[in-house]
């Protein structure tokens, strides 16, 4: 994919987003084909974006990490997208359902970044990321499927899109979180009291901390870095939950807090 076709895709996909459409497929002649094009096409369309005063990207979010959402999506890798500083909601947060087209929500372990990971020195695996980590907690990621049929849009498309991100909620940092066993925590989401499902850091490709390698190890062979200050939601523990208008989210983890997002 050469520059002007990854430029057409991201003004596409721009335009859409700030129309509040449904996407569908993109012209065959330039719709990304592969993840390299799909991550070249983001990168545009993450620069149109901070170009148009949409904020600017403080952090990424990892999707289909475990089995459960792998299969739930028919997709079978994971794919990363950036997320922005207006959408970052602290510990609880109320959002209009009609702003969105079809909103959802994922039980997530995030972690945040108190140094560098440069691509100098990928790559990186379970414990060189740790060494980075400042802090960890329990998160709300708010998906969006704006698509007029995401289980049949390519998923290119839909990763040059920030693969469904829409908003996340985090709850306070917890810097002593290396007295956990991240794989052992129990992640629990109920919706409007009543659980809706439950999982095991261990599901996140046996341990969270190795979605954050993967990432770093995606973004380095982009010439890319992961900086201090930065977050990563590193995938659902339970399969998505699509919402209503008046439902009351709320996710727990263990050791590491919880997070609620009310639609209105």
């Amino acid at each position: 994919m050469d520059t002007q076709a990854a430029d057409k895709a991201a003004k596409i996909i721009a335009e859409n987003l700030f129309a509040g459409g449904r996407l569908d497929f993109l012209p065959e002649d330039i719709r990304p084909q592969d993840l390299h094009e799909a991550y070249t096409v983001q990168e545009r369309l993450n620069a149109i974006l901070v170009e148009r005063g949409r904020g600017r990207p403080i952090g990424y979010k990892i999707g289909c990490t475990t089995k459960v959402m792998q299969e739930y999506m028919n997709i079978h890798e994971p794919s990363f997208g950036e997320v922005f500083a207006p959408t970052v909601h602290r510990n609880t947060a109320t959002l209009r359902h009609a702003d969105y087209s079809e909103p959802g929500v994922e039980a997530e372990i995030a972690a945040r970044l108190g140094t560098d990971l440069p691509a100098s020195r990928a790559p990186y695996d379970r414990d060189s990321v740790a060494d980075a980590v400042d802090a960890c907690m329990a998160s709300v990621e708010l998906v969006d499927a704006r698509y007029f049929d995401y289980r049949k849009l390519d998923t290119p498309t839909m990763v040059a899109d920030n693969f469904f991100n829409a908003a996340c909620v985090l709850a306070d940092p917890v810097s002593e979180w290396r007295g956990l066993d991240l794989a052992a925590v129990q992640g629990r989401m109920t919706v409007n009291g009543e659980e809706f499902g439950t999982g095991a850091g261990a599901l996140i490709m046996g341990h969270p901390l190795e979605a954050l390698a993967w990432l770093a190890n995606r973004l380095a062979e982009r010439g890319r870095a992961l900086k201090a200050g930065e977050f990563v939601t590193l995938g659902s523990v339970v399969p998505t939950k699509w919402v209503d208008q008046g439902d009351l989210i709320e996710v727990e983890m263990s050791g590491l807090g919880g997070v609620s997002i009310k639609f209105e």
